[in-house]
């Protein structure tokens, strides 16, 4: 597996279209299809993955061989490394990919001196909550996020601290 960070318009396109096979595959279930076809459209189109790494998220493309299988972004803040997004292929799920992925971020993280990692993941995305509780994450609080165009965020934040901390 190999992680490279997004860095032209080629990898964002890959980006965008990762995201729309995975989104669709996994979250309609979860938060319907209008409210996927909106947050595709706002947050991962080539638009709005442009502007985010424009102020200042860092996406990077998870491969094995030769194949595009997910990607991360996150995004540094002053105290912590906040973990936007992770997103692996259905078919490459339960391969410790993203155990690598979250392996990749604390390296990160640490290279930036920041001790904790936060994400926010929706409620009731139930695997993927205990996949980072397994990985050492723990729920700290409850979020509602109005996103616009009448949808919300119903997230829990999730932190690690890291071993460099203790």
């Amino acid at each position: 597996m190999k992680i490279e960070e997004v860095l032209n318009k080629q990898q964002i396109k890959i980006v965008e279209k990762l995201a729309c096979e995975i989104w669709n595959q996994h979250f309609i279930p979860i938060i319907g299809k209008a409210q996927v076809d909106y947050m595709l459209d706002k947050f991962q189109s080539k638009k709005g993955l442009s502007e985010q790494i424009k102020k200042g998220c860092l996406y990077f493309l998870i491969k094995t061989d030769d194949n595009y299988i997910g990607y991360l972004s996150v995004l540094p803040k002053k105290n912590e490394l906040f973990l936007s997004k992770l997103y692996i292929k259905s078919s490459e799920r339960g391969k410790k990919i993203g155990k690598k992925a979250i392996e990749f971020v604390e390296n990160l993280a640490e290279k930036k001196g920041l001790h904790r990692i936060t994400l926010t993941v929706n409620k009731y995305n139930t695997n993927t909550i205990k996949a980072y509780e397994k990985m050492g994450f723990t729920n700290i609080s409850s979020i509602v996020q109005d996103i616009g165009n009448g949808f919300i965020m119903d997230d829990y934040k999730m932190e690690k601290m890291l071993k460099s901390n203790i």
